[in-house]
């Protein structure tokens, strides 16, 4: 596995998670509440929590691209696990407003408060998209927490979310599939609950080590758009997109006219040139995902 991983965990720890109200923040919620640990979850609004709400202990109201907000929340905190972003953007804030600026704002409590450990989730291969607005915001900042005097750091690597393997489905529900180049590159996705218990190990682990993670299955692009179909119940189709149309058209237009667009296009056709296929963790299958997307749907 990695360096040193033994069961070190030290139940009664205060733990802050930031990007709490997210798809994953809510798993490490959970996930660090199960382990003893004592949970801080920030949040704008604490109804922003859902089902999360129950496993937290202190909510702390605030705004992390307000940073006057944040007064106080690293007072007490053993660590802080932060999978704060921009997921599919919205409104008027940036890549650069959250993913780096909000994440360096944390970083700076967490040092003034003496916090030991600071743990950071960005993204697997992030040297190949680091071109982007999103990846290199998230860098950035994960290049200032490394360079960073008196705190202790790990920062997660996963190859992608279930949760984006959704976009698959959807396709599949409307009758077709686009895929990028011949749908043949691999990569191993992760269940937000298995990643959220690589981030909790990430408190006591040995420190300063990047790991980098997916779900246990190795499936490509046709395997993806072959199981949203399965559950669906519709006949296969699926249409590839040669990586040409996309470099040269499609991603070079965006990037002029519709930036927030271009960003995770861009990503997703820069990592679907080669296999993306990390350590392998956790028991959650994509197809068992799907299905339960399929039955919260109905």
């Amino acid at each position: 596995l990695w360096a040193a991983m033994a069961d070190t965990t030290k139940p009664g720890q205060l733990v802050l998670v930031a990007g709490a109200t997210g798809y994953l923040g809510k798993f490490i919620v959970r996930e660090c509440k199960s382990r003893g640990f004592r949970v801080r979850a920030l949040a704008r609004t604490e109804s922003k929590l859902g089902w999360a709400r129950e496993f937290v202990d202190d909510v702390f109201v605030g705004e992390a691209t307000k940073p006057s907000s944040l007064t106080g929340i690293c007072d007490g905190v053993d660590a802080v696990i932060t999978c704060l972003g921009i997921t599919r953007q919205t409104d008027n804030v940036t890549y650069e407003d959250v993913d780096y600026k909000a994440n360096c704002a944390l970083l700076s409590l967490a040092l003034k408060a003496k916090v030991r450990r600071f743990v950071f989730v960005s993204v697997f291969k992030a040297e190949r998209t680091e071109f982007t607005d999103m990846v290199g915001a998230r860098e950035r900042a994960v290049k200032e927490l490394k360079a960073a005097d008196g705190i202790e750091w790990v920062v997660i690597r996963p190859t992608g979310f279930f949760a984006d393997m959704k976009e698959f489905l959807d396709m599949a529900i409307t009758g077709r599939v686009w895929m990028l180049g011949d749908g043949s590159s691999k990569l191993n996705p992760i269940h937000g609950a298995d990643l959220a218990a690589i981030c909790a190990d990430g408190i006591d682990i040995a420190p300063y080590q990047d790991i980098p993670c997916g779900g246990p299955e190795v499936l490509s692009q046709r395997d993806v758009a072959e199981l949203a179909f399965m559950v669906t119940g519709a006949a296969p189709v699926c249409t590839p997109v040669p990586f040409w149309v996309m470099d040269w058209l499609v991603l070079p237009l965006l990037r002029l006219f519709a930036r927030r667009t271009w960003n995770p296009l861009a990503m997703v056709t820069t990592l679907a040139k080669e296999d993306a296929i990390a350590p392998r963790f956790g028991r959650r299958r994509l197809v068992d995902f799907f299905r339960e997307e399929m039955q919260s749907a109905q």
